[in-house]
């Protein structure tokens, strides 16, 4: 963390995205009550909170929709039951996957939809088609981000090579995503001055999305934004896949904007995220997602162990390691 006062000073170009509906969505299959989503989005706009990410624009052809919560699929109409004609400061958000959505039929014109921010979740190695995405997407009005999942695992050069084809194009945010939650702050650090770069020459916002598989995730967010970092993603109480999030709570008690309130977050974890813990879902830091995190693995069987109630930790240790 280079430049402290990035951390301590008022930073007005900060945005807080709530993930909590889209990263919370993969722990239950999606299945939040209205009352549930409804307070969450009350909850952000009294937070503060910039942009609420409410789920997947995912294919109905490719999803079955009785496996599933509507917030897999996120139709425009469901989000307008939640926000009406959203006459607030917070915008709205959704997550287009590459090879998961029919983002050309599915998102709507930008001028017909509640949508403000369409977030392209993308690996290396599938670049092409979020690029194809994004300039869609931009082509409707929309905001738009692009989220690079597992950066942990890529090459340098290939980084590089796929960030100077995004900056090309029109792409608001470049997204760093610590998916397996295996990053500390310093390898984060040469991350960011790789995207920084990148940044610069385009003309983009870098954004942070943190795992905490090592408990890490708000570290590497603070690392983030004494690095220069604007767009911070966040989960109420950390909810997201395996170990989950960054805390929401966590972000909102560092941040030194005088728009964010640290006491709606309080607020909404006690009177909605504890019961949602005490029905018996299930997330956040595992010794099983310790593991994954610390051998740069995808958290699929760790998931897999937490759902089997196994509690062998160190024989599910030695079936992953011969994995690597």
């Amino acid at each position: 963390m280079r430049e402290v006062e990035k951390l301590m000073n008022y930073r007005p170009d900060i945005k807080v995205v709530d993930a909590t509906l889209r990263d919370g969505g993969l722990v239950n299959d999606f299945y939040f009550t209205d009352e549930f989503v409804k307070a969450l989005y009350q909850t952000n706009v009294k937070a503060g909170v910039d942009y609420m990410e409410f789920g997947y624009k995912a294919s109905k052809e490719m999803f079955d929709v009785q496996e599933f919560g509507k917030w897999k699929f996120c139709d425009d109409e469901d989000i307008r039951q939640i926000v009406g004609e959203n006459n607030t400061d917070l915008k709205v958000a959704v997550m287009a996957d590459v090879g998961r959505c029919d983002y050309k039929n599915d998102i709507h014109e930008r001028s017909e939809s509640p949508i403000d921010l369409v977030r392209v979740a993308t690996y290396l190695h599938t670049i092409p088609a979020a690029v194809d995405m994004i300039e869609d997407a931009k082509r409707k009005g929309y905001e738009v981000s692009c989220n690079i999942m597992a950066i942990s695992t890529a090459q340098e050069q290939d980084l590089k090579v796929a960030l100077d084809i995004l900056g090309k194009t029109p792409v608001d945010v470049l997204y760093i995503v610590d998916s397996y939650g295996a990053l500390y702050p310093e390898q984060l650090a040469r991350l960011i001055d790789i995207y920084s770069e990148a940044a610069a020459k385009y003309g983009k916002k870098i954004g942070i999305h943190a795992h905490n598989n090592q408990q890490m995730a708000f570290a590497n967010t603070l690392e983030a934004v004494g690095d220069g970092v604007d767009w911070l993603d966040a989960t109420y109480c950390g909810m997201g896949r395996g170990a989950g999030n960054c805390a929401m709570e966590l972000l909102m008690g560092c941040l030194r904007n005088p728009k964010y309130s640290i006491y709606p977050s309080i607020a909404f974890a006690q009177d909605y995220m504890n019961p949602l813990k005490e029905s018996g879902i299930t997330w956040g830091y595992d010794l099983q997602y310790l593991m994954t995190g610390h051998l740069n693995q995808h958290p699929r069987s760790a998931i897999a162990f937490t759902k089997e109630g196994r509690k062998d930790y160190a024989q599910f240790y030695h079936e992953i390691v011969a994995l690597d």
